[in-house]
């Protein structure tokens, strides 16, 4: 929050903060989907419409591949955020799942002429080392570490459907037992009206049997949402690596060949 503040302050000073239209956050093998992440994007996006935050992947962008990309919070998600009602019947009734939280921006880069006259100078004095580093193989590091924090995303996931789980229990034992109480009420009350007598007087059923507080859903909506990015991630990289492995392939067929030759 100071840093935000102290960039605000730098952007007043130069007469730029009227463009001001989001905020950005760097992220390392796509770990950015959190409660931190909703909570900011709220914020901006509530006091200005047109915000935007800005996902950045250092790692992924060193491998040669420009992990840049823009989301905002769809207009159900807003509303949910305005409300703070994050129970199951709150967000079964907005219809909001992981796969409808965040909207994806596209993102175009304009370079000026004399970037382009650079990036060109660069690229015709970088040697043929440096041209074929993004046909490297070795992968596993990278893989291995995108399915562990996969694996870990799948534990929370699992601790809260058991969370859950155990909150329908109650709730289904609590609803039992009420059920059996006015069961017995009745039952008494016939018995009186058989002798004359009035019935009972009739109690609130809520201060007897109050129901559990169920769990809040959005951080298993957060979590699945994040399992979903890395799965989008894995799929990538992996269709990337396939398609240097079959380069390689078809380049160590044609050596083979010419060597025969």
């Amino acid at each position: 929050v100071q840093y935000q503040m102290e960039m605000m302050r730098s952007l007043r000073h130069v007469n730029i903060d009227h463009l001001h239209v989001g905020w950005y956050q760097s992220t390392i093998y796509g770990s950015f989907v959190s409660r931190a992440l909703l909570d900011s994007q709220f914020s901006y996006q509530h006091a200005i419409e047109e915000s935007v935050v800005l996902i950045y992947d250092p790692i992924k962008t060193s491998q040669g591949s420009l992990s840049l990309k823009a989301y905002r919070l769809t207009p159900k998600l807003m509303e949910i955020c305005k409300e703070k009602d994050f129970s199951p019947e709150g967000l079964k009734k907005a219809n909001i799942g992981f796969e409808n939280m965040f909207e994806e921006v596209p993102i175009v880069i304009k370079n000026s002429h004399l970037m382009n006259v650079l990036m060109w100078k660069l690229d015709e004095n970088s040697t043929i080392a440096d041209r074929q580093e993004l046909l490297n193989l070795s992968s596993s590091n990278h893989l291995e570490k995108s399915l562990q924090l996969l694996m870990d995303r799948v534990d929370e996931m699992s601790q809260e459907i058991v969370k859950y789980n155990t909150y329908s229990r109650n709730l289904s034992k609590q609803q039992q037992q009420k059920h059996q109480y006015q069961q017995r009420r009745q039952q008494e009350n016939a018995q009186r009206q058989s002798r004359g007598e009035p019935p009972l007087p009739e109690e609130d059923l809520t201060k007897l049997f109050k129901p559990p507080l169920p769990p809040p859903r959005m951080d298993s909506l957060l979590i699945a949402g994040q399992i979903n990015t890395y799965c989008n991630n894995i799929k990538e990289f992996t269709s990337q690596n396939l398609g240097k492995l079959f380069m390689a392939e078809a380049l160590q067929d044609h050596t083979r060949c010419s060597l025969l030759e």
